[in-house]
């Protein structure tokens, strides 16, 4: 099948083997695309920065700058009309059911083949939500992740970025740095962050955080004071 309405697309992997798969793959159903390559989460929206007209991305759930969905829902709040599917080598359940639920069009596993690749991608430029065949996704969902899930969404695109670099154990003055505002923004999306999550410390908005992402933080682990 080749469809020729998608026209710009953008792979977001760090493993450049895998994004050649995936240019192929994406190559053989839409006609004439545009496929811009991103390697970490900050190419990504560098690339989106200078050119937000974009079909869809095809982004990793695990690469430099992002961790479980934190990427998904930056995109999801900053880029509302752009299309992302995930394409992870994590495709348990939980996964799957999590990428939905963050508003992903499509979940598609590392593990499949260039011809499911293809399959896959090509119902998804034609509208449809793509998922493994196999997948059960009937269970009901655990009511404490629905909960944080739902806080999670209210925050502004910018305060999951701050987030995830709370996440990263960045002071409020690193923050402040790389994105090129004030420490006083920094120190107020901090408190909004943790007024919308529900908790009282940035070691808890991690904690909730590394929760949702599927990743676990230990007691010990450094979380950077305010300064």
């Amino acid at each position: 099948m080749t469809v020729a309405t998608c026209t710009h697309l953008v792979v977001a992997d760090d493993h450049p083997l895998f994004r050649d798969a995936l240019r192929q793959a994406v190559a053989s159903v839409v006609a004439s695309a545009k496929i811009d390559e991103a390697g970490s989460f900050e190419d990504l929206t560098t690339l989106l920065g200078q050119d937000a007209d974009v079909d869809m991305v095809l982004l990793d759930l695990s690469m430099p700058g992002i961790s479980g969905f934190s990427g998904l829902i930056y995109l999801r709040a900053q880029y509302p009309a752009i299309p992302v599917v995930i394409v992870s080598a994590s495709d348990d359940v939980g996964t799957i059911r999590g990428s939905l639920e963050f508003g992903a069009s499509g979940f598609i596993p590392k593990r499949f083949g260039v011809e499911t690749l293809r399959e896959a991608i090509g119902k998804v430029i034609a509208g449809e939500v793509w998922v493994p065949p196999d997948t059960d996704l009937s269970a009901a969902a655990d009511p404490e992740m629905t909960r944080l899930r739902d806080r999670l969404v209210t925050l502004t695109p910018q305060q999951v970025r701050v987030l995830m670099m709370l996440s990263e154990g960045l002071l409020n003055k690193q923050i402040a740095y790389e994105l090129g505002v004030s420490e006083a923004t920094i120190k107020a999306h901090v408190s909004a962050i943790l007024q919308k999550l529900g908790v009282e410390s940035r070691t808890q908005a991690v904690i909730a955080a590394a929760k949702i992402s599927g990743t676990h933080w230990r007691p010990g682990e450094a979380v950077a004071s305010p300064g």
